[in-house]
């Protein structure tokens, strides 16, 4: 199953964008956002489960949402107040364990991401 991230762009610093997944047949399984920044190691920002418990690691926690709307197989990415270090490639996938602090691995296979730049 291909994962598509989408709407990644330009924004200022301190605004606003909204990621979007399109993730046909992962309804039934908690899924994450990634990104990659500069040239450190992809990591785990977010997690939903299936009852739509979430979690977040601290530096996106309050200005970062993961959500999901399993009727159109699709993950979003709220983010707000956007800060230089937010720059990078984003990526959804099913993260296993549902955790953004102890995954190791994904079910299946990284989409193509979308790019976020932070610049003034």
């Amino acid at each position: 199953v291909q994962l598509v991230e989408s709407a990644g762009g330009l924004v200022q610093p301190g605004g606003s964008l909204r990621l979007s997944c399109e993730a046909p047949g992962y309804g039934n399984h908690c899924m994450g956002w990634f990104r990659s920044v500069q040239e450190r190691e992809r990591e785990a920002i977010a997690t939903i489960d299936t009852t739509g418990s979430t979690t977040y690691v601290d530096s996106v926690k309050v200005r970062f949402t993961i959500s999901r709307d399993n009727a159109k197989n699709m993950v979003y990415l709220q983010m707000n107040d956007l800060k230089f270090e937010d720059s990078g490639l984003y990526y959804c996938a099913p993260p296993v364990p549902c955790d953004p602090t102890t995954w190791y691995g994904i079910r299946g296979s990284w989409g193509q991401g979308t790019q976020v730049t932070v610049s003034s």
